[in-house]
């Protein structure tokens, strides 16, 4: 940033200096000029005098004109020529000075009846001083240039700093670093922008600390109630009935998932960094939504398939991947038909060693309607009577462990979920699809 203000700041110095440097250093030169043409119309206007005061009467010079003190205003090197009326003759002419004058720079002045004047004198003294008058301004425009660069450095780090530092303070409180920072930089709106990061992190503080007991509460509470529900069934898996019991220990097992999955996600509320995380095998995981939604399935005559790769893995929380993929699988139960196939496979990404894995849920229904298809990951929002809590958590899971929920196609639906992947693909790996 202090880059993006600084270079701003001299492009606006540099504009600045052009132009108003160069119609000053062209306005230096005339100046000069016109400084060495006035003194010699002055030289001219004196000489002027001195001819008129040996005139007669009559306007004629007599005896022939006397130029000892016009001498004197003759400039060194150069050539006077006086043109003046005579007795003998209409006009006569004298030259003080030099024969010839190279280069010359020539002021004339008229004395009506009385003659004319003519001073030549050498351009290169003026042209001398002329550049060195543009020197003179060139080297204070590029004082002042530098002047300003001094300013704009100070002015862009004393920008540039602050809102550096605003911009960590808030990136770290999007990483959980609530510490309060009392420094202010003396620029009211950036010190206002601060206040207000102080207010935010009390509050968000505040809220995460009740939404944490919230979370250890409510899971606590389910985990009583699932054991109290365990011990029930257990009871049942006694019952003389042999059907009896093989529905009470698929429910116990259903429980006992259940149970593990409220772990994991209490756990994994608690630890946001996916990067850290040991890769998981993507196929074993979802292996047991699988083997949840297999039953819903076959009784509404729908097959679900998994098909993928099993060298698969990815740096994820598990119980995270299994709920939104169950989420995805539960809608294409409820909103989709035909068969619903959910695939795990490798995206080619910029990076070669480091591609993506795509898990694509997709069935042979009617798909989404053009009209709902931008609103579908909405929160609370529903075309189908049901709550809108569904797809809105399962992108929250998604993009909780780095990764994204997108619907890649709307008819019939394909929702894809892209997840960062370690491929340790084994000579023997083949594609796998449980029945």
């Amino acid at each position: 940033m202090r880059r993006r203000i600084l270079r701003s700041i001299l492009t606006v110095l540099t504009i600045t200096t052009v132009v108003l440097g160069v119609p000053l250093i062209y306005t230096a030169w005339l100046w000069v000029e016109d400084i060495t043409r006035n003194d010699l119309q002055s030289r001219l206007e004196r000489i002027a005098a001195e001819v008129i005061a040996q005139e007669r009467a009559d306007g004629i010079v007599p005896d022939g004109l006397d130029t000892r003190a016009m001498r004197a205003l003759v400039p060194e090197g150069g050539k006077l020529t006086i043109v003046y009326p005579a007795p003998h003759d209409n006009a006569a002419r004298s030259d003080i000075g030099v024969e010839h004058v190279d280069d010359p720079l020539v002021e004339s002045l008229s004395m009506g009846t009385s003659g004319s004047l003519r001073l030549e004198v050498p351009a290169g003294p003026m042209k001398a001083r002329q550049e060195q008058a543009v020197a003179a301004v060139a080297l204070a425009v590029l004082a002042s240039l530098g002047a300003a660069f001094s300013v704009a450095v100070v002015t862009a780090r004393r920008v540039a700093d602050p809102l550096r530092d605003v911009a960590a303070r808030a990136a770290r409180l999007a990483m959980g670093d609530f510490r309060p920072d009392p420094r202010r930089h003396g620029i009211a709106e950036l010190d206002r922008v601060s206040d207000v990061l102080d207010s935010a992190t009390v509050e968000i503080a505040g809220r995460l600390q009740r939404e944490h007991a919230l979370v250890a509460d409510v899971s606590h509470q389910l985990r009583s109630r699932l054991t109290a529900v365990r011990l029930r069934l257990d009871e049942l898996s006694t019952h003389a009935d042999p059907e009896v019991v093989h529905e009470a220990e698929e429910a116990m097992a259903q429980v006992d998932r259940l149970t593990d999955a409220i772990d994991d996600l209490v756990r994994a509320s608690r630890d946001e960094d996916a990067a850290d995380r040991d890769p998981v095998p993507v196929m074993a995981e979802l292996r047991g939504v699988m083997a949840e939604w297999a039953h819903p399935f076959t009784e509404e005559g729908r097959e679900l398939r998994l098909i993928g790769d099993e060298s698969l893995r990815a740096p994820i929380t598990g119980s995270r991947l299994r709920e939104a993929v169950a989420v995805l699988v539960d809608n294409a139960l409820m909103h989709g038909g035909g068969t619903c196939t959910v695939s795990v496979r490798t995206v080619p990404t910029m990076s070669a060693r480091d591609p993506l894995i795509c898990v694509e849920v997709a069935d042979e229904g009617e798909g989404v309607r053009d009209e709902l298809a931008p609103h579908i990951f909405d929160r609370g929002f529903s075309a189908g009577g049901s709550t809108g809590v569904g797809l809105a958590l399962a992108r929250a899971l998604v993009e909780a462990d780095g990764g994204r929920l997108e619907l890649q196609r709307r008819r019939p639906a394909l929702f894809a979920v892209f997840l960062g992947s370690k491929v340790n693909r084994s000579p023997n790996a083949t594609l796998t699809e449980p029945r």
